[in-house]
């Protein structure tokens, strides 16, 4: 899947607000800096962590906290 495929569902996670995103994909990619365990079901050993954050909020495996879903 293409980044620009994967921005968009993680927008969506958030409402489309990006500066949630932005903020939720910076806390996380600093998370896994320091050693998290990603929780992607793929081999993430040639991702960069802010790709990592990515696709965690946008396939759902990452829950961000505060957040009233309007599905």
């Amino acid at each position: 899947m293409r980044l620009e495929e994967r921005m968009s569902q993680a927008l969506k996670k958030v409402n489309n607000d990006r500066y949630i995103l932005a903020i939720a994909v910076g806390q996380r990619a600093d998370e896994l800096s320091k050693g998290a365990k990603p929780l992607l079901d793929k081999n993430t050993q040639n991702m960069k962590y802010t790709d990592i954050a990515i696709d965690e909020i946008a396939t759902g495996v990452l829950k961000i906290e505060g957040l009233v879903s309007k599905e």
